[in-house]
């Protein structure tokens, strides 16, 4: 399986080489190695929300020109009409692929790895969902640097935790992600005790 933030890191090497220092979206559950990619190859990236109709809408409102979210959704509006089209990002995809010997696996080595968990959903009330987000918020943003745009994204030294209210179902949805496999651990103690805090929130178990 490659996710939808690694396949970025592709795209986003043949975009910003004909536009390059291009703004660009990332949605806030992607991995840290799609924001080093986009730095490294002269954009500038700044997090947004889940959700195709809240990514069509920011694109139009700052003229970006491509992103995508981690499930697979893509939006080209460098050579296309901006909306989330399969085939077409496939056929993006295979221009890539027959413009070098390498495979896709070998692209894709160069990328930085870090250890994840899956996107997990916990279950929580409709109606005490968002005050939930928002209660962690508020714990986290006492020690931690933390970005709000959409649930909180909790900036460690390792890496990052991110729990946020889904849009379409009575869950939470948390993912965590670290340099290593024993930071992840570290990473998903912590953000597990301060979700647990609440008595709304269901039992859980990270998902891999």
């Amino acid at each position: 399986m490659v996710w939808g933030d690694r396949l970025m890191c592709l795209y986003w090497e043949e975009i910003l080489a004909q536009h390059p220092g291009e703004q660009a979206i990332v949605e806030v559950k992607c991995s840290q190695a799609l924001v080093y990619e986009i730095k490294r190859l002269g954009g500038k990236p700044f997090f947004y929300k889940t959700g195709h109709s809240l990514i069509k809408a920011k694109m139009r409102e700052t003229g970006a020109i491509f992103t995508g979210e981690m499930s697979g959704h893509m939006f080209f509006a460098d050579e296309y009409y901006g909306y989330d089209d399969a085939f077409y990002a496939t056929g993006r995809l295979l221009r890539i692929l027959s413009n070098t010997e390498k495979p896709l696996s070998q692209l894709l080595a160069r990328i930085p790895k870090y250890y994840s968990t899956a996107e997990t959903r916990i279950p929580c009330p409709e109606k005490a969902k968002f005050d939930v987000v928002a209660s962690i918020a508020e714990y986290f943003r006492r020690e931690y640097e933390i970005i709000d745009v959409d649930g909180v994204r909790v900036l460690f030294p390792e890496g990052w935790g991110l729990v946020r209210a889904s849009n379409t179902q009575p869950v939470l949805v948390a993912r965590c992600e670290a340099k290593t496999p024993q930071g992840l651990d570290e990473i998903c103690a912590i953000m597990k005790s301060a979700i647990k805090r609440h008595k709304e929130v269901g039992d859980f178990e990270w998902e891999y």
